[in-house]
């Protein structure tokens, strides 16, 4: 996902040097430039994530046991139920690995939209705001289109109706975060934050040493600047 925002961090670590170079950039080359590498690095960090392992093999995001039943895991174990812990533990990773295909189209549409000022503000905006603007525009939408298809992978096995129940009642009792009294809404919750912690990531790579992560189309844009 090298591409990430390569144009974005250049910007963001240009010396003062560079400000009449930056200045003779009009307003659509910037965001232009912009949002073509924030549509490359978003389909990337699907295509990491969305593929067999893309969240079971990477302890970053790997969704563990909800909370719930990890504090019972040694006692399930105990009682012969350690293969339906394990099943349980694949399944909602493979759930999020088969789900998170569903954000490439909506994370493109967002770059899209993106205005002028929604350019500055990422462009001069913290470490992770291009991440953070991304949440903010997809987050809610995910999370219906990730739903039915957690669901349908979860609800194969028998333990995520067990947890559903015990679940449930915790959470009418508050012991249960509400969010997470179904399995489904636990993993979807959980392969949302797997998606947005890769891409920062990238980000603040890309922001640590934006030189070594230039390419072409870093180069294509500033080379307006004359550097």
């Amino acid at each position: 996902m090298r591409t990430l925002l390569k144009f974005f961090a250049l910007m963001l670590f240009a010396v003062p040097a560079w400000a009449a170079g930056l200045a003779a950039l009009s307003s659509s080359e910037a965001t232009g430039g912009l949002k073509e590498a924030l549509t490359q690095g978003a389909a990337q960090a699907v295509a990491a994530l969305g593929r067999q392992d893309g969240f079971l093999a990477n302890p970053k995001v790997r969704i563990p046991l909800p909370e719930g039943l990890a504090q019972a895991e040694p006692l399930l174990r105990m009682s012969g139920r350690g293969k339906d812990l394990d099943e349980l533990v694949t399944a909602m990773n493979r759930a999020a690995e088969a789900a998170v295909p569903e954000a490439r189209s909506l994370l493109v549409d967002a770059v899209k939209a993106m205005s002028v000022d929604d350019a500055k503000r990422i462009l001069g905006g913290g470490d992770d705001s291009a991440t953070q603007y991304f949440r903010s525009k997809t987050e809610s939408r995910l999370t219906q289109l990730f739903l039915p298809v957690v669901k349908k992978n979860t609800d194969k096995l028998a333990l995520s109706g067990l947890y559903n129940q015990f679940a449930g009642q915790g959470a009418s009792l508050g012991l249960v975060k509400a969010e997470d009294a179904k399995v489904e809404g636990y993993v979807t919750r959980k392969a949302l934050d797997g998606l947005f912690l890769m891409i920062a990531e990238e980000e603040r790579e890309i922001r640590r040493d934006p030189v070594s992560a230039a390419g072409s189309l870093a180069k294509k844009v500033f080379g307006a600047l004359g550097r």
